[in-house]
Order: structure tokens, then C-alpha cells, then sequence
């Protein structure tokens, strides 16, 4: 890369909490938080809730008396709706440059030296746009590097003075700017590395930018020794936008109530495997193994305890959901036991390779039940796409949901189901 790369780092501001206010104008300036599965933990926090000292993570029936007292509004996770406002996100930020690396649900990579204008107008454009068109908040850091872009986007979002876009190139004091860094905040450096430099007196992201690059790489490997250069403004991390082949896809969740039947396991297990079916398709690859795990309550001491999980390869790598399905019910007819009560139970797959160029054997069915075979998922996933989730689903999934997640404070899904269309009289 040449010396002049400029990178900026688009981060969504509190974005679960910012899809819900997003379509409820009431919920602005007010306290939000969001739920794991089950209505568990605090995962997500808007900054009126950070004010609160709400931990996040902290189980929130703890917190309830304090949810009452200072109003605070909570949402059950609603990822049909979270998933839909990052794809609207992402695609008007497309709109601004070519170079673009999604790297997380509320986050994204961007080259702009290849843009027309300052850098820093851009930014801002940006974000009045992303703003105008999705309803969401966004924070963005611009830098030489994507490590200082980071830490460029942690100034946007922390200081209000900046007007939500930071850049390094129009700040003139960067030591200042990477000696409020603290060392375990450093994009690159884990919580082992940043104990490990805390010994030697290493607290923040100034200091290790004047360590000796052997010194780190002795210690840190060359992974370390690319942060170290990039903190000095040395690019090293290219933009990536290739899509990588997964290593592995996984679907589980804790039940809201125990199961104990083996029939209603099946239906569960199933359902598992047919999401992990669609998430498969929609990266166009094929898995060759397949996994499934159950397990008891492990808080319940007074309850037996048992948990277990077999592992099956798949004769010819497959995507087909009945495939799957059929797979995971006879992995489940190994492990499961009567007399325990589940609450928990997964289904995963690896061994994934891409659809096309694969190498074909002798147990692949003929070209036409493939073809058939393609048409059937497709038309499913068509169908679900447009009709919302599970519209069309496999039998052996069940009609009855009394293993449903528990979702007392759920939102509609605004964006991605016709029967919850946002109503405007």
C-alpha cells in the first residue's frame, strides 16, 4: 500500500439500541437496553443506560428495580430486525466508495484516499447520510492505518466536540490522542498481551508505539510487530473484501423451559439444522460434517446433570436442509437420554467448503436430483425472505413452539416482516 492510504472506521453508535429508537421517536433521550436470548443479560446499552452504571452483560433480573425507577425501556434481542438496518447501513455507506470491508454487524472498513475532496467532509457527508436515509447514528475515524482509524473512531464517538467523525491528519498533537489509549483497548492486542505488557510498565497505546520492533516481535509475534508499525502510522493491514469460506456454523440456544421429551428434542434439533441450512446457502457452501450437543441446567445442582454431543460425517458435503436434518436426528439418537431435563441444545457444522469448484465422489447423486434438490432450497429461502422466517419450513421442525426463546419485550420486526410493517395514519 502506498504511504498515502487513508482509512476510516464507520461504527454504528449503540446500534441495537439505535435499530429500536430508529422506528419510535419517543425513545429518544431516553435509557434502552437490550437482552440476550431468554431475556438473560444486558448485552447492548444506550448511553442514557451507561449513565445508569448498568453493567454490560449483568443479569438484568437484578437490575429490575432499577429499570423501574429510572424508566428504563427494555428490548428482548430482536435480530431479524438488527440484521436487516446493518444490510441498509452498509449499503448506503457503499454508495460513497468502492473500498469497503465489512467487518461486523454495526461496523465497517473504508479506503478513502481514492475518493475526490477532504477526507474529513466526506466523513461527515457520510454520516448526515447514513443518518438521513437509515435512522441510525454512526461514529467515524479516519487515519493512515486501520489501527489508527480505531483509535480515531474511539475520539469520534467519546468526544461530542468532534461532531461524530475524528481524523488524525487534521489533529496535530497524536501522541496526546494515543497517551488516553489504554493499552487493552488497542485493536490487535488481547487481554493476555496487554496483561503481559503491563508487567513491563506498558500502559497505553503511546507507549507501545515506541517499543523496538524486535522487541515486540520476540514477544508478540509478527501479528504484534504489525500493530506496533501501524500505531507509527505504517499501513500493514490491508482492506480484505473477499469473502473467507466460514470454519464452522453453529445454531443453539437455552431453552425458556425445559425439555424432557424425546420427540419435542427432535423438533428442536431439526429446526437448528435447517437454520444452519439457510446460513450455508446464502454462502454458497456445503458442509461435510455435522455436530449436535445437548446439555442440563448446570445452575440447578439439585437436578441431574448430564451433557454430551456426537460428531457425524456427511457422505456427500451437503447445504440441503432435509440432508441435514436427517443427519442430526440420528447424531441425536446417540446422545440423548431419558430422565434429564435439557435446557440447552446445538447444532453445528464445519468441515465447509465452497459450492463451486469442489471435487466431486462416488456417493454424489445424479446431476438431476441436484438440480431438484437446489430448486426445492431455493424456493424455500425465496419464500422466507420475502414472507418473513419459517413461513415455509420442514415437518420434522414441529408446529408447536413451546421451546420458543423467551421474548417478553420483543419490537416488531419493521423492515423485514409484512405483518409488522410500521403504520403511519
Amino acid at each position: 500500500m502506498p504511504p498515502s492510504t487513508i482509512f476510516a472506521l464507520m461504527d454504528c453508535n449503540n446500534f441495537y439500541a439505535s435499530c429500536e429508537r430508529a422506528f419510535n421517536p419517543k425513545l429518544r433521550g431516553k435509557p434502552i437496553v437490550v437482552l440476550s436470548n431468554n431475556d438473560g443479560c444486558v448485552i447492548a446499552r444506550s448511553n442514557e443506560a451507561k449513565a445508569l452504571d448498568i453493567p454490560m452483560g449483568s443479569p438484568a433480573f437484578k437490575f429490575q428495580p432499577l429499570f423501574r425507577k429510572h424508566g428504563v425501556h427494555v428490548f428482548s434481542s430482536n435480530f431479524a430486525l438488527y440484521g436487516d438496518m446493518s444490510r441498509r447501513v452498509m449499503d448506503t455507506v457503499s454508495r460513497f466508495t468502492p473500498d469497503m470491508e465489512i467487518y461486523s454487524i454495526d461496523e465497517a472498513f473504508l479506503r478513502l484516499d481514492r475518493m475526490h475532496g477532504h477526507p474529513l467532509d466526506l466523513a461527515r457527508k457520510i454520516r448526515a447520510t447514513v443518518l438521513q436515509w437509515t435512522g441510525i447514528p454512526v461514529s467515524i475515524g479516519i487515519g493512515p492505518t486501520k489501527t489508527l482509524a480505531k483509535v480515531a473512531n474511539r475520539v469520534a464517538k467519546k468526544n461530542l466536540e468532534h461532531g461524530g467523525a475524528f481524523s488524525f491528519a487534521d489533529y496535530p498533537d497524536q501522541d496526546r490522542i494515543l497517551a488516553g489509549i489504554e493499552i487493552e483497548d488497542v485493536w490487535g492486542i488481547g487481554r493476555r498481551y496487554s496483561k503481559k505488557l503491563r508487567e513491563f510498565g506498558i500502559r497505553n497505546a503511546l507507549q507501545f508505539s515506541k517499543l523496538d520492533k524486535d522487541w515486540v516481535k520476540k514477544r508478540m509475534t509478527v501479528n504484534g510487530m504489525h500493530t506496533l508499525l501501524e500505531l507509527q502510522g505504517i499501513p500493514c493491514i490491508p482492506l480484505d473484501q473477499t469473502v473467507a469460506t466460514p470454519k464452522s456454523v453453529v445454531c443453539s440456544r437455552t431453552f425458556a423451559k425445559a425439555v424432557t421429551d424425546k420427540e419435542q428434542l427432535e423438533q428442536i434439533v431439526s429446526g437448528y439444522a435447517a437454520r444452519v441450512g439457510e446460513r450455508l446457502r446464502g454462502q454458497k457452501c456445503l458442509a461435510g460434517q455435522l455436530q449436535v450437543f445437548v446439555l442440563t441446567d448446570r445452575f440447578r445442582l439439585d437436578r441431574p446433570q448430564y451433557s454430551n454431543a456426537a460428531t457425524v460425517s456427511l457422505a456427500v458435503p451437503s447445504s440441503h436442509t432435509p440432508a441435514l436434518i436427517r443427519a442430526v436426528r440420528r447424531v441425536l439418537e446417540q446422545i440423548f437420554k431419558p430422565g434429564y431435563e435439557y435446557r440447552k441444545a446445538g447444532v453445528m457444522v464445519f468441515g465447509i467448503e465452497k459450492e463451486q469448484g469442489r471435487r466431486l465422489n462416488l456417493f454424489e447423486p445424479s446431476q438431476e436430483e441436484r438440480a431438484r434438490s437446489k430448486a426445492l432450497m431455493d424456493t424455500m429461502d425465496r419464500v422466507n425472505a420475502k414472507w418473513g422466517a419459517m413461513t415455509m419450513r420442514v415437518a420434522a421442525e414441529g408446529t408447536g413452539q413451546r421451546w420458543v426463546m423467551r421474548q417478553a419485550h420483543l419490537s416488531p420486526r419493521y423492515t423485514s416482516d409484512w405483518r409488522e410493517l410500521p403504520r403511519v395514519f
